[in-house]
């Protein structure tokens, strides 16, 4: 399993994660990891570049929201994208070969 950064919270997580399973968004504006919680930026597709960078620069952890193959490849082609989420129904593409998708 790849793991990023949590921001500058000196925690790393799964590039990609089911929702609830780990990684756990608590009000939408709180992740928790284990026992800890952090405030983040949680986006969707499609991402606000100027948002990403502006939440990176302040060591704020950036946590996308994806459902499919296409949202998780764009979405961790972003340095400042710590996790993707995925729903537990989506839950085959903690199984993707990033590098086949992109360069095929």
């Amino acid at each position: 399993m790849r793991t990023r950064w949590l921001g500058a919270t000196g925690v790393r997580v799964p590039e990609i994660a089911v929702e609830g399973e780990g990684v756990e968004l608590v009000d939408g504006e709180r992740v928790r990891v284990g026992d800890d919680e952090w405030p983040v930026l949680v986006a969707e597709p499609p991402l606000d570049p100027d948002a990403l960078h502006e939440a990176h620069e302040r060591g704020t952890p950036v946590v996308v929201r994806a459902g499919s193959a296409e949202e998780v490849a764009r979405a961790l082609e972003r340095p400042e994208v710590a996790c993707v989420l995925v729903a537990a129904e989506y839950r085959d593409l903690l199984d993707l070969d990033l590098r086949k998708l992109k360069y095929g």
